[in-house]
């Protein structure tokens, strides 16, 4: 979708539509269909609308980057979705919907497979950010079944996961069998929340570099991550490098088995240090035992919720989480209301390194480059046993300490 007028970054490139505006010295669009090309994605089309001539001359019918390139000129305002009705007879399989005000490097191979094994009518690509407080939030069940779309201005739970839309799409023809007698079509609006709760649309979470730059200081911050190799790095089909950090005593107050959520409190330094891994080219994944669960003392939406109120502190301050790995298991016995078929011994307990081993296999992440932090010795362990480096903290408010000297 490359018809917008980019009002807000025209006061930097008055002259230049959006997906021309250049990126170390190459067009941003340009970028973005090498990085598809280089996946197999090469049949493409551009609906074009604003200085559309300029867009069509510079990239022709694609055959200079091995594309195939077909223009929609929509010559009246039809909406963000309304020329995908307009194109249907060129649309009979499933297709990426990418949005010309977001500069991305995404594994599409791996989105897509996600999409195939789920089987649903859209599948949106979404992610954490370093402001969900003010962003559209996506909340899904246990099989990423999109249940609530709430846009910036809708009420929102207390508590929430920082899971937002980025933009990317990708959505099977049927989806368009629905008849609008609307001069314009809003994508988000009229299609894909209507889809909340149905179990047709699921939601594909991902660390990798999805990022807007409508904004002249958001165009500033792509070209410095483009010039630092961090937009190509973060692709998951690179090797990944992870800070895992422990949970109690590390993150949030230690005070024994947590129960209680209203027990459940950042350490004051910890939304600092995090914000130090985000902007490090470091995933930031929390690997944490919660032996509470086998022992019945907390259930597992409980304790997801204890998991969104840690989420929400740190998007408040501007801090996020690449992962959430949790261990439910015990295997002591003789707590009342315990959960027999969680007394098993595991692979995934704490000082055993399994949460770690899931980790690198779902966001690709090479253990020898990471670390782990904890404030236990079975933290230390489970990081050795895995081949990470470790570093083990001893007081309140090391993390900070722990992370600056990691990484400066």
């Amino acid at each position: 979708m490359s018809g917008g007028r980019g009002t807000r970054i025209s006061q930097l490139f008055p002259d230049i539509p959006k997906p021309l505006i250049p990126i170390c010295g190459k067009p941003v669009m340009e970028h973005e269909i090498e990085y598809l090309r280089d996946q197999g994605f090469t049949d493409i089309i551009l609906t074009v609308s604003y200085m559309a001539d300029k867009i069509i001359k510079y990239f022709g019918n694609g055959s200079r980057l091995g594309v195939h390139i077909d223009y929609f000129i929509e010559t009246e305002p039809l909406g963000n979705a309304g020329a995908l009705f307009k194109l249907q007879d060129k649309l009979t399989e499933d297709f990426l919907l990418l949005n010309a005000d977001a500069v991305f490097n995404v594994d599409f191979k791996r989105f897509a497979a996600f999409h195939e094994e789920h089987d649903g009518l859209v599948t949106l690509f979404t992610h954490p950010n370093d402001h969900p407080y003010d962003s559209g939030l996506i909340i899904a069940d246990s099989d990423k079944s999109v249940q609530k779309w709430l846009a910036k201005e809708d009420e929102r739970p207390e508590y929430y996961k920082n899971r937002v839309n980025a933009g990317l799409h990708i959505i099977s023809p049927k989806l368009l069998e629905q008849d609008f007698n609307l001069p314009k079509i809003d994508l988000d609006r009229h299609l894909l929340k209507p889809l909340a709760g149905t179990g047709k649309m699921f939601c594909y979470d991902s660390p990798e570099y999805v990022k807007d730059m409508g904004t002249p200081e958001r165009f500033e911050a792509v070209s410095r991550d483009f010039e630092s190799g961090k937009v190509f790095a973060g692709n998951l089909r690179n090797k990944q490098k992870a800070i895992f950090l422990d949970r109690d005593g590390t993150i949030n107050k230690y005070v024994g088995f947590l129960r209680n959520i209203n027990d459940f409190k950042l350490l004051p330094t910890v939304s600092e240090a995090i914000k130090m891994i985000n902007r490090s080219g470091y995933l930031t994944i929390v690997v944490t035992n919660q032996p509470v669960i086998a022992r019945g003392e907390v259930t597992f939406n409980e304790l997801n919720e204890i998991h969104n109120k840690m989420e929400t502190l740190l998007g408040h301050d501007g801090a996020y989480l690449d992962g959430i790995y949790f261990c439910p298991h015990h295997t002591d016995s003789g707590f009342e209301g315990e959960v027999k078929e969680l007394k098993i011994q595991c692979s995934c307990r704490k000082p055993k390194p399994g949460m770690l081993f899931q980790a690198a296999q779902d966001f690709n992440i090479d253990l020898k480059q990471s670390w782990m932090i904890g404030d236990g010795e079975n933290d230390v362990i489970a990081g050795k046993v895995a081949g990470c480096r470790t570093k083990r903290i001893l007081t309140d408010g090391d993390l900070l300490a722990a992370v600056k000297e990691i990484l400066i």
